[in-house]
Formats: C-alpha cells, sequence, structure tokens
C-alpha cells in the first residue's frame, strides 16, 4: 500500500465556469485535492457511486436540474453521506431562504461573490469540525459497553482532547452513538473554550480568521487562573434514555442567541455548534444558572 492520504478532498458544485475557476484558485493548495461536477446531475453522481469519497462539498445552491437544496436533502437522507460537512454558495442570500437552507443541513453559507480569506476561514473551520467528529466517530468504534452498566456517573475534564475523548466514550450508551457523540463533543468543548476559557463568540471568529484558535486556547490553558479550572459531565440514566449535564466554571452567557441558527451567523466561522446539537442529536436541550449549565437528553 502506499502512504496515507494527507490532503483534503472537496467536490467543488457549480455550473458557472467562472465561479469554479475563482474557487480552484482561492483553495489552490497543497493540502487540498479539488474536484469539479458542472451541475447537480454531475454532483449526485460523483458523490453516490462506490470508491470515490469526499471531505467536504462546496455546493452552489442556484443551479439548472437537480439544484443545491435537493442534492442535500438527498445527501442527509443517505447514511454514507449526511454527515458530509456541506458549504452551501449562493446569491440567495435573504433570511427565509438561508433557513430553508440550515433546514435542509446546511451550517456553513457563503454569499456569491465571496472574498478569499471568508472562502479559506469557513473552508477551514467546517473542516476542522468534521475532523473532529470524525476523531470522535473513531473512538467510539474503540470503547467496550460496559457504560451500559452505569446508573449515575461524573466525569471531569479541562482540555480539548479529553472533552473529545470523554463524549466519544459517553455516546455508546445511546440509541445513535455518532450523532450523540457530535453533539456531546461540541457542548464539551464548548464548556472549555467559553465557558472555563472565556473566549467569546467575536474572539472565536477573530482567531478563526488569522487561523490562530488552537494555539489561543493552548496559551489561556497555561495561564495561572485557568490551570485548576475543570468542566463536569454528569450522566443518569432515565425512563427512556439518558440525561447529561455539563457544567463549566466560566461567568455564564446568552445562550438564547446560539439554539438556533440565525440566517446572519451562517455566514460566520462558528457559533453553530450549539444548533447543531440541539437539531441533530438530542431530544431535548436545556441550559441553565446563565449557561454556565446545560441539560440535555438523548434515546438510550
Amino acid at each position: 500500500m502506499g502512504s496515507l492520504v494527507s490532503y483534503k478532498h472537496i467536490l467543488v458544485v457549480d455550473d458557472e465556469p467562472f465561479n469554479r475557476e475563482i474557487i480552484l484558485e482561492i483553495l489552490d493548495d497543497p493540502g487540498y485535492r479539488l474536484s469539479v461536477a458542472e451541475d447537480g446531475d454531475e454532483a449526485w453522481t460523483r458523490l453516490s457511486q462506490a470508491g470515490e469519497t469526499f471531505d467536504l462539498v462546496l455546493l452552489d445552491r442556484m443551479m439548472p436540474g437537480i439544484d443545491g437544496l435537493e442534492i442535500l436533502r438527498r445527501m442527509k437522507a443517505a447514511p454514507a453521506l449526511r454527515d458530509l460537512p456541506v458549504i452551501m454558495q449562493t446569491a440567495a442570500a435573504s433570511p427565509e431562504q438561508v433557513r430553508e437552507g440550515i433546514a435542509a443541513g446546511a451550517f456553513y453559507y457563503l454569499t456569491k461573490p465571496f472574498e478569499l480569506e471568508t472562502l479559506q476561514t469557513i473552508v477551514r473551520s467546517a473542516l476542522e469540525s468534521a475532523s473532529r467528529r470524525r476523531k470522535v466517530q473513531e473512538q467510539l468504534r474503540s470503547h467496550a459497553d460496559s457504560l451500559a452498566l452505569v446508573v449515575d456517573a461524573r466525569f471531569e475534564f479541562r482540555t480539548l482532547d479529553e472533552a473529545q475523548a470523554l463524549a466519544a466514550v459517553i455516546a455508546r450508551v445511546c440509541a445513535d452513538p455518532e450523532m450523540v457523540g457530535m453533539g456531546l463533543s461540541e457542548l464539551l468543548v464548548n464548556a472549555v473554550e467559553h465557558g472555563n476559557l472565556a473566549i467569546t463568540f467575536e474572539e472565536k471568529t477573530r482567531l478563526k480568521e488569522a487561523d490562530s484558535w488552537h494555539e489561543e486556547i493552548e496559551r489561556r490553558l497555561a495561564m495561572a487562573e485557568n490551570r485548576d479550572k475543570r468542566a463536569a459531565l454528569m450522566v443518569r440514566r432515565v425512563e427512556d434514555g439518558w440525561e447529561f449535564e455539563i457544567r463549566d466554571q466560566g461567568s455564564g452567557f446568552d445562550c438564547s442567541k446560539f439554539l438556533e441558527l440565525a440566517p446572519e451567523r451562517a455566514f460566520a466561522p462558528n457559533g453553530r455548534g450549539i444548533a447543531m446539537a440541539r437539531q441533530l442529536a438530542f431530544t431535548e436541550l436545556e441550559y441553565l444558572d446563565r449557561g454556565t449549565r446545560v441539560r440535555v437528553r438523548a434515546k438510550a
């Protein structure tokens, strides 16, 4: 066998040659392998055929024949494609049109015409989020089922790696461990970065744009005032499944802004994790104590 593949395979779907050329030029990077589909029919053929896999789809919404929304709906209905991240690129950017895309499963949006740095940041953010979900899924497959014996338990964590590993372990007890693993990972990571380390939404946006988010996380974890901070996950068996409660040592935040992915935030590189967790992973989600606690439920 050859060496391990180190690039990310991106499918660019756009019926306009000029738009495709711009995207291919902006994303000309050794870390990316770029493939092109010139319309929805070609895109669906490439996505659904065996033997070809992608890490990300840049999907034009308005195309003749099968449009972007229909492609997205088909992807979400296909188990092998439902977790593949999609960036919807469109000139149709009214709030109602964006909500329609979000409802279909597009958590990342780009408005045409887009700037070089904006496209690069959104692509990087979507790939990082997908990589985190894949890591959780890989860890899920490596753990035993002994947690099924748990009735009531408490776990503490401090770093992002600990948060992701814990999410993978705990999600094993649920009916849909991959979705719950994704949701728990988002909430546990939030408890570290936004709770204990006090990184605001606006700060994270700037850090993502500068590609320095990981460095800032490590810097804040090493600060004297943060070294002893821990977040906690409580696990309880309930009648119809599992209840999880996550607590951090931060000062709280206005959670109401993040329970749904507002159209104006669909174009940002961050700020969609809570909405994704609420929509895809849990039957209930409730924030308490000014946002320092979140309680969710999932089916067993």
